[in-house]
Protein backbone atom coordinates (compact mmCIF):
# COMPACT_ATOMS: atom_id res chain seq x y z
CA UNK A 1 0.00 0.00 0.00
CA UNK A 2 1.22 3.38 -1.19
CA UNK A 3 1.24 6.27 1.60
CA UNK A 4 -0.73 8.94 1.17
CA UNK A 5 2.46 11.52 1.55
CA UNK A 6 3.72 9.42 -2.01
CA UNK A 7 0.25 10.30 -3.67
CA UNK A 8 0.62 13.95 -2.24
CA UNK A 9 4.43 13.92 -4.41
CA UNK A 10 3.23 12.56 -7.02
CA UNK A 11 0.27 14.65 -7.69
CA UNK A 12 2.32 17.85 -6.60
CA UNK A 13 4.72 16.51 -9.49
CA UNK A 14 1.86 15.93 -12.24
CA UNK A 15 0.78 19.33 -11.51
CA UNK A 16 3.96 21.19 -11.85
CA UNK A 17 4.79 19.19 -15.23
CA UNK A 18 1.37 19.95 -16.33
CA UNK A 19 1.99 24.11 -15.34
CA UNK A 20 5.08 23.82 -16.95
CA UNK A 21 3.41 22.40 -20.46
CA UNK A 22 0.68 24.70 -20.63
CA UNK A 23 3.43 27.76 -20.57
CA UNK A 24 4.66 26.30 -24.14
CA UNK A 25 3.25 27.85 -27.47
CA UNK A 26 2.40 24.36 -28.51
CA UNK A 27 -0.30 24.97 -25.68
CA UNK A 28 -1.45 27.71 -26.50
CA UNK A 29 -4.59 28.70 -28.82
CA UNK A 30 -5.03 26.73 -31.89
CA UNK A 31 -4.82 29.09 -34.89
CA UNK A 32 -8.12 28.80 -37.55
CA UNK A 33 -7.66 27.81 -40.98
CA UNK A 34 -6.97 30.82 -42.81
CA UNK A 35 -9.02 31.86 -45.74
CA UNK A 36 -7.75 31.64 -49.46
CA UNK A 37 -8.86 33.04 -52.57
CA UNK A 38 -6.88 32.41 -56.01
CA UNK A 39 -6.16 36.21 -57.13
CA UNK A 40 -4.08 35.26 -60.52
CA UNK A 41 -3.58 33.12 -63.04
CA UNK A 42 -1.11 33.05 -65.51
CA UNK A 43 0.29 30.59 -68.50
CA UNK A 44 3.74 31.36 -67.82
CA UNK A 45 4.80 28.23 -70.39
CA UNK A 46 3.75 25.11 -72.65
CA UNK A 47 6.15 22.93 -73.93
CA UNK A 48 6.03 19.25 -75.22
CA UNK A 49 5.31 17.29 -72.22
CA UNK A 50 4.89 19.62 -69.20
CA UNK A 51 2.70 23.30 -68.68
CA UNK A 52 4.10 26.11 -66.31
CA UNK A 53 1.55 27.97 -64.35
CA UNK A 54 1.78 30.74 -61.97
CA UNK A 55 -0.65 31.61 -59.38
CA UNK A 56 -1.33 34.49 -56.89
CA UNK A 57 -3.04 33.70 -53.73
CA UNK A 58 -4.43 35.75 -51.37
CA UNK A 59 -4.19 34.62 -48.02
CA UNK A 60 -6.32 36.16 -45.26
CA UNK A 61 -4.89 35.99 -41.07
CA UNK A 62 -8.43 36.02 -39.36
CA UNK A 63 -6.49 34.96 -35.81
CA UNK A 64 -5.53 37.61 -33.33
CA UNK A 65 -2.13 36.80 -33.94
CA UNK A 66 0.42 36.66 -36.78
CA UNK A 67 0.81 33.86 -38.72
CA UNK A 68 4.33 32.41 -39.85
CA UNK A 69 4.31 30.77 -43.34
CA UNK A 70 7.23 28.31 -44.08
CA UNK A 71 6.12 26.77 -47.09
CA UNK A 72 2.81 25.29 -49.35
CA UNK A 73 1.72 22.73 -51.77
CA UNK A 74 -1.35 22.53 -53.96
CA UNK A 75 -3.37 21.62 -56.21
CA UNK A 76 -5.58 23.57 -58.33
CA UNK A 77 -8.78 21.74 -60.67
CA UNK A 78 -10.34 23.63 -62.99
CA UNK A 79 -14.32 22.31 -64.00
CA UNK A 80 -13.58 19.45 -61.84
CA UNK A 81 -10.36 18.02 -63.57
CA UNK A 82 -6.83 18.29 -62.02
CA UNK A 83 -4.84 20.76 -63.63
CA UNK A 84 -1.79 21.54 -62.08
CA UNK A 85 0.08 21.10 -58.55
CA UNK A 86 2.89 22.85 -57.01
CA UNK A 87 4.96 23.44 -53.95
CA UNK A 88 6.71 26.94 -52.59
CA UNK A 89 9.16 27.37 -49.82
CA UNK A 90 8.72 30.53 -48.80
CA UNK A 91 9.18 32.67 -45.83
CA UNK A 92 6.29 35.37 -45.09
CA UNK A 93 4.87 36.46 -42.04
CA UNK A 94 0.88 37.94 -42.25
CA UNK A 95 0.02 39.98 -39.35
CA UNK A 96 -3.16 39.26 -37.21
CA UNK A 97 -6.41 40.03 -39.18
CA UNK A 98 -4.19 41.40 -42.48
CA UNK A 99 -4.02 39.51 -45.80
CA UNK A 100 -0.76 38.64 -47.92
CA UNK A 101 -0.50 37.78 -51.89
CA UNK A 102 1.63 34.61 -52.34
CA UNK A 103 3.15 33.80 -55.57
CA UNK A 104 3.53 30.33 -56.80
CA UNK A 105 4.14 28.78 -59.75
CA UNK A 106 2.26 25.29 -60.31
CA UNK A 107 2.95 22.62 -63.28
CA UNK A 108 0.76 20.43 -64.94
CA UNK A 109 1.28 17.48 -67.96
CA UNK A 110 -0.07 18.71 -71.53
CA UNK A 111 -2.31 15.92 -71.10
CA UNK A 112 -4.06 17.46 -67.82
CA UNK A 113 -4.53 20.73 -70.11
CA UNK A 114 -5.74 19.11 -73.06
CA UNK A 115 -8.14 17.07 -70.91
CA UNK A 116 -9.38 20.55 -68.98
CA UNK A 117 -9.27 22.06 -72.30
CA UNK A 118 -12.10 19.77 -73.96
CA UNK A 119 -14.16 19.47 -70.99
CA UNK A 120 -14.76 23.61 -71.42
CA UNK A 121 -16.33 23.76 -75.03
CA UNK A 122 -19.06 21.65 -73.09
CA UNK A 123 -19.97 25.02 -70.05
CA UNK A 124 -20.07 28.38 -70.01
CA UNK A 125 -18.40 29.10 -66.56
CA UNK A 126 -14.76 28.42 -65.26
CA UNK A 127 -14.92 26.46 -61.71
CA UNK A 128 -12.10 26.35 -60.02
CA UNK A 129 -11.00 24.60 -56.43
CA UNK A 130 -7.89 24.88 -54.71
CA UNK A 131 -6.74 22.66 -52.35
CA UNK A 132 -3.58 22.17 -50.56
CA UNK A 133 -1.62 22.82 -46.71
CA UNK A 134 0.11 25.51 -45.14
CA UNK A 135 3.21 24.71 -43.34
CA UNK A 136 3.47 26.92 -39.99
CA UNK A 137 6.87 28.37 -38.27
CA UNK A 138 8.15 26.57 -35.03
CA UNK A 139 6.19 26.13 -32.18
CA UNK A 140 2.77 27.03 -33.85
CA UNK A 141 0.07 24.34 -33.02
CA UNK A 142 -1.25 22.69 -35.56
CA UNK A 143 2.24 22.53 -37.93
CA UNK A 144 -0.02 22.37 -40.74
CA UNK A 145 -3.19 23.83 -41.63
CA UNK A 146 -5.05 21.87 -44.92
CA UNK A 147 -6.73 24.60 -47.12
CA UNK A 148 -9.43 24.51 -49.85
CA UNK A 149 -10.49 27.26 -51.98
CA UNK A 150 -13.32 27.30 -54.46
CA UNK A 151 -14.37 30.23 -57.20
CA UNK A 152 -16.22 30.36 -60.42
CA UNK A 153 -15.42 32.93 -63.00
CA UNK A 154 -17.50 33.21 -66.82
CA UNK A 155 -15.74 31.64 -69.86
CA UNK A 156 -16.50 35.54 -71.30
CA UNK A 157 -13.78 37.10 -69.35
CA UNK A 158 -11.56 34.50 -70.98
CA UNK A 159 -12.77 35.23 -74.72
CA UNK A 160 -11.09 38.04 -76.97
CA UNK A 161 -14.08 39.87 -78.67
CA UNK A 162 -14.34 39.34 -82.71
CA UNK A 163 -12.67 42.68 -83.58
CA UNK A 164 -15.36 44.00 -86.18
Amino acid sequence: MIPLRQYIGLFSGLMVILLILSGCAGWGKRLETPRITLSNFNVQEIKIFESVFTIEMRVFNTNDTPMEIKGLNCDLELNGKRLATGVANIKINIPSYETALIPMTLYSSVLDVVRVLRGLAKTEKLEYKLTGRLRLGEGTMPSTIPFKSIGELPLQEFVVPNAS
